[in-house]
């Protein structure tokens, strides 16, 4: 035998603002994928302090932006005043990723 349930229509939020307030008030942790590196293991374990890792990016190559480790976009690495600075390009492909495209 089948019942009939209630269900309370949802109301829109009665103070908009608050809620702008809040959702503006969490922390999102980005962070950039800026290139990969292949060593083997011995070479990783004589490294100390101030070895250098090289990667496989340039200047101009698409990196991945990713947002609380969730890729969310594209960027391209620029520098400017000799520090790297990452401009958005696209959105991100989460299957790309996943795939381990470049």
């Amino acid at each position: 035998m089948w019942t009939r349930r209630r269900f309370r229509k949802r109301r829109p939020c009665r103070d908009r603002e608050l809620f702008v307030t809040q959702i503006n008030a969490v922390d999102v942790e980005i962070s950039v994928v800026l290139g990969r590196s292949v060593l083997p293991m011995s070479q990783l374990l004589r490294m100390g302090r101030g070895a250098v890792i090289p990667l496989d990016v340039a200047e101009g190559d698409e990196v991945w932006i990713l947002a609380n480790n969730y890729p969310v976009a594209r960027g391209e690495i620029e520098i400017r005043d000799d520090r790297i600075a990452i401009t958005v390009t696209r959105q991100a492909d989460v299957y790309d990723f996943m795939a381990g495209a470049a």
